[in-house]
């Protein structure tokens, strides 16, 4: 009996020390409690009750919870009060409310059954925070967001964050929606897929992209490049910019733009074009000659490759200008540049060096194939027929032909194929004739 008496007093004890936890906890919650019954009514509120909601418990104790509601009837109170009761499982969720001096608040709502379980009628505790300010600000930060993803889209190019992991992949963690503009690529695929993107790039700029950002991530330096992307509408230029930096786990990100510069490349390659361009004849001038033959040659010669070069005059324009004018020489010369031009390659090297002597550089030809391709130019030279007045004229050409060895001079070349043509002259014009360092290495080849 003792023992019984003990535990009686201490259990005694213990309710009255956690019935003030209890009153303090619903003194100082920072909102509204509310205990209802099964259908709503509201049965005892918390003391800040009045503070939070502006109604007083008076008021408000005896009438239904969804009185707080917007819509009393139909409003998000309802449902989630019939949710816990239909059931019998706790409801959470954020709730429009209207005050008691009609102001609208939002707050964060808890629904909690209670009793149910224990055999008796069944009771929800409510628990309301107001969120209003919070909800404003999230709503004020999702409107500047709207507009600035309105801004970034509208910019002539994409804004891009791009991530290399530790092992050197490239994903993409953000992509504005002007990548669409660019590339016909809808941001998300290419965020999805890295390599959507990545696999248009133009073959020949891929190794010079690989290497940029390799080592931009290792130096940390800005990144920049100029690349092609092949879309549905043809190669498009873009040019990237971005800087790099390092998080703790290894991976690199850049954050930068990119941008189209099609239009600046193509005036760039017009420019280029007037400046190295022979203005009558198409044909390239002697200084843009001399810089793409000088590439030819050092391209040619990691291969140990040997390089036929030409140089071609045509036979008796001087007499043809005098006996007709320069407005058809100027003819002559424009109809023998067009027949040299289609009887070439589009990459073999064609160009005026002077008056009426042109030059050719045949890039991927070996010594042994130079002589029909230009024996062949030197044949449709000879078929052309100029029309002037009632009468019809034809020209021919004589060429040299000389070889420029892997380490060899364009200068040196060049004068060779001049001294063959010469002999070419020499012996009668309209034929071709090839300089004694070619006739060597033919002589080689065929043995």
């Amino acid at each position: 009996m003792a023992r019984i008496r003990d535990k009686w007093r201490r259990w005694i004890s213990h309710r009255r020390e956690q019935e003030p936890l209890a009153e303090a906890l619903l003194d100082c919650f920072p909102g509204v409690v509310v205990l209802t019954d099964a259908h709503g009514v509201i049965l005892r509120v918390n003391p800040g009750f009045e503070q939070h909601s502006g109604h007083s418990a008076k008021a408000l104790v005896g009438r239904r919870i969804t009185c707080l509601d917007v819509d009393p009837l139909h409003g998000d109170i309802s449902h989630a009060l019939a949710h816990c009761v239909a059931r019998r499982r706790p409801w959470r969720g954020v709730l429009l409310c209207r005050r008691a001096d009609g102001g609208l608040t939002h707050q964060d709502g808890d629904f909690q059954p209670l009793g149910a379980d224990r055999g008796e009628p069944l009771r929800l505790l409510v628990t309301l925070h107001d969120i209003t300010e919070l909800r404003q600000k999230a709503l004020h930060d999702h409107a500047l967001l709207e507009r600035l993803q309105g801004t970034l889209s509208r910019l002539p190019g994409a804004v891009f964050q791009l991530r290399q992991d530790a092992r050197g992949g490239l994903d993409f963690l953000y992509l504005s929606d002007g990548l669409c503009s660019l590339s016909g690529l809808s941001s998300r695929s290419v965020m999805d897929r890295s390599d959507a993107l990545l696999e248009r790039v133009h073959v020949e700029d891929q190794s010079p992209l690989s290497t940029s950002l390799a080592q931009s991530a290792v130096s940390l330096e800005p990144w920049a490049l100029e690349f092609r992307l092949e879309t549905a509408d043809g190669i498009r230029w873009l040019e990237g910019r971005a800087s790099p930096s390092r998080r703790r786990d290894g991976t690199t990100l850049w954050d930068g733009m990119l941008l189209d510069i099609t239009p600046r490349k193509q005036e760039e390659q017009r420019t280029q074009r007037l400046v190295s361009t022979d203005m009558l004849t198409g044909a390239l001038n002697r200084r843009a000659f001399f810089d793409f033959g000088e590439a030819v040659r050092a391209h040619a010669a990691r291969q140990g490759r040997s390089v036929p070069v030409a140089m071609l005059d045509i036979d008796h324009f001087k007499r043809l200008n005098d006996s007709h004018g320069h407005a058809v020489g100027d003819l002559a010369l424009q109809a023998f540049a067009m027949t040299c031009r289609d009887s070439l390659r589009p990459y073999d090297l064609f160009a005026r060096i002077g008056g009426e002597e042109f030059a050719i550089m045949l890039v991927d030809s070996s010594p042994e194939e130079a002589w029909g391709v230009l024996d062949r130019l030197r044949a449709a030279v000879e078929a052309i027929e100029i029309e002037v007045a009632d009468t019809t004229l034809w020209i021919t050409v004589s060429l040299g032909l000389a070889v420029l060895p892997p380490e060899g001079s364009l200068d040196l070349a060049l004068s060779q194929a001049d001294q063959a043509l010469y002999r070419a002259k020499h012996e009668g014009r309209n034929r071709l004739a090839g300089s004694p360092d070619y006739s060597r290495i033919h002589e080689d080849a065929r043995r």
